[in-house]
């Protein structure tokens, strides 16, 4: 690995337990200013002070948010988008490079892919050049991978979510985010089809916050690195709590009883 993405790596990855809590803020893009994206400097400040690796954003947020006071955060800025306004929803396109990523001062990459869209060679393509010049750069690069189109049925099926992961691989990604699929013994086999880091999505907001830690853990078990998640967490009534119970079973052997007693203290 080239010593700069080495060093960068090392801002989005805990040094000691190779894991990392990344925060994703840019569903503002996708969905407009949702509820715990209208004061981005609180919200990080608050994620950032529970203990969050980093959090990953469009490229006209960092000016909004990022790294305001107290505890630093790294930066992964998010190169792709799509709105809910468009008629192919699902179809992501490259919005932002790899060298206004170095600009803004940015830890990292990443793009989003729906694998089964219509429009799924345009992404891969896409995806595949950024992929190249992260690397020419030394930036890590992450790619989340989903399957959403008309031939899926499922995609939290664990045969599904072992393709993502592994194009997001092949295609040359550093980190991969992609669904969890329900089980250890099931996400224990996305986990060993790759050769790097996998991290998992939240999904929609979840109603229990034990459903969401106990997911967490159970990811890690499997020999996940670690989470990718927003709404779950910036929607919470308290991020900053919630990222450090979680940060207690990421980084530090938690069980899901000691995170729980944690977040309700």
């Amino acid at each position: 690995m080239r010593i700069g993405k080495a060093i960068r790596r090392e801002r989005l990855f805990d040094r000691n337990t190779g894991r990392t809590i990344i925060v994703p803020l840019d569903h503002g893009m996708t969905v407009g200013p949702i509820a715990g994206l209208i004061d981005m400097k609180e919200t990080v400040n608050q994620i950032a002070e529970g203990g969050a690796n980093a959090v990953l954003m469009h490229k006209g947020l960092v000016r909004c948010g990022h790294r305001t006071r107290g505890r630093d955060i790294g930066l992964i800025l998010h190169l792709s988008a799509s709105t809910t306004l468009s008629p192919l929803p699902n179809a992501k396109t490259l919005v932002g490079s790899v060298e206004e990523a170095l600009k803004h001062g940015a830890d990292g990459v990443s793009v989003h892919i729906n694998l089964g869209d219509e429009l799924e060679r345009v992404m891969l393509k896409e995806v595949g050049e950024a992929a190249e010049k992260a690397s020419d750069w030394g930036m890590p690069f992450l790619t989340m991978v989903y399957a959403r189109g008309p031939k899926i049925a499922n995609e939290y099926d664990p045969d599904v979510v072992a393709h993502c992961a592994r194009v997001g691989m092949e295609l040359g990604a550093d980190v991969v985010k992609v669904n969890y699929t329900g089980s250890i013994e099931s996400f224990a086999r996305v986990v060993e089809s790759c050769c790097v880091p996998v991290v998992i999505a939240g999904g929609p907001k979840l109603e229990s916050d034990r459903d969401l830690v106990q997911m967490v853990a159970d990811s890690i078990e499997a020999g996940g690195s670690g989470l990718s998640m927003g709404r779950n967490i910036f929607q919470h009534a308290t991020p900053g709590k919630l990222v450090a119970a979680l940060h207690g079973v990421v980084h530090e052997g938690h069980t899901v009883d000691q995170a729980m007693q944690a977040l309700t203290a």
